[in-house]
């Protein structure tokens, strides 16, 4: 980065800017846990030396936040996944539920933002489908950080919200349904596209928050794969240019995972034999009359839901990837 010439090509230079924080993001957790390991070690021989019981017990509090760190640590090097280090694309779908679906579509939306902002993730909005009454029917983001597919691929699948709706003039009790994909930022994807014969590709005007150059021009794009239907867009960027190159990404990335799924079986059950956003397929429960929230994975179950849809997820994600491990070790 120091060498003459590096901002020359902006596009190969935030690529090294992004390596390096996601470097940064393995060694600085590292070498700050030996660091207050030492300043710990030290402190325990001098409280130790004077007989400080008062220092001591800084000690000890102390000891369990390292202890903490070092789960932490310890969870990381379970992302070995060829993967899970890249940032990825991370969208949400309304699924059954009609205009409950899609206002838990956007609670959910809310819920990963407040993740997203307490883990250091930049998420760039790319797309959004605004609900008829309420809510969003869709929204699509570019999630960068550290282990960003990693981390948030754990959260990949059908998520249930059970409550009273606020929709329903007798506020009756609704079940409602919306799916998180997240898939792979890769430069280099080995998959077969015909972008002439095999993609369809429709231009439309941006709606939403864009912005007023994007809000006016037929800035938009829709790529179509047509031998799977598979459908992308995008609307975030102020030129067709920017939003095909983006939607192309996205729509390679999906392909790729459509391969990997027909050769995972767990990822397929995730999604169901017929990738239904319905009954039978979720991941999670968040049951909000009864107060408790439970991944279905895991078995992990708390009973405090306003902390989970205020962004604490990570129990969940933790959970998840030590059972993950254990079935990949088993295997």
């Amino acid at each position: 980065m120091a060498q003459p010439g590096f901002w020359d090509d902006p596009e190969a230079a935030g690529k090294v800017v992004a390596q390096l924080k996601a470097e940064k993001g393995v060694v600085g957790p590292l070498t700050g846990v030996l660091r207050q390991l030492e300043d710990l070690q030290t402190l325990h021989e001098l409280a130790a030396a004077e007989d400080d019981s008062e220092t001591m017990a800084e000690v000890d509090r102390d000891v369990d936040t390292l202890t903490e760190a070092v789960d932490r640590l310890e969870l990381a090097t379970l992302l070995n996944g060829p993967h899970d280090r890249a940032a990825c694309y991370f969208s949400i779908q309304a699924g059954a539920g009609g205009t409950d679906a899609q206002d838990w579509a956007e609670m959910l939306l809310r819920m990963f933002l407040r993740y997203f902002e307490r883990h250091g993730y930049d998420a760039e909005e790319l797309e959004r489908t605004e609900g008829e009454e309420a809510g969003i029917k869709s929204v699509s983001l570019h999630v960068t950080g550290p282990y960003a597919y990693g981390y948030l691929s754990c959260e990949r699948g059908v998520h249930r919200l059970v409550r009273p709706s606020p929709f329903n003039a007798d506020n009756k009790r609704q079940t409602s349904f919306a799916a998180v994909t997240v898939l792979p930022e890769m430069d280099d994807i080995d998959v077969e596209v015909d972008w002439d014969k095999d993609i369809r590709e429709d231009v439309y005007r941006s709606s939403g928050a864009g912005g007023q150059h994007v809000n006016k021009t037929s800035s938009a794009i829709r790529l179509t794969h047509l031998p799977t239907n598979i459908v992308v867009q995008c609307q975030n960027e102020r030129s067709q240019h920017q939003n095909r190159a983006v939607a192309r990404k996205m729509l390679t990335a999906k392909l790729f995972e459509l391969e990997q799924r027909k050769r995972d079986s767990e990822l397929a059950k995730l999604y169901g034999e017929k990738g239904q956003i319905a009954w039978g397929n979720q991941i999670r429960s968040y049951v909000l009359d009864d107060r408790r929230v439970k991944d279905h994975r895991t078995g992990v179950e708390t009973f405090n839901p306003d902390r989970v849809l205020d962004g604490d997820i990570q129990m969940f994600i933790d959970a998840y990837l030590r059972k993950r491990a254990e079935k990949q070790s088993k295997a």
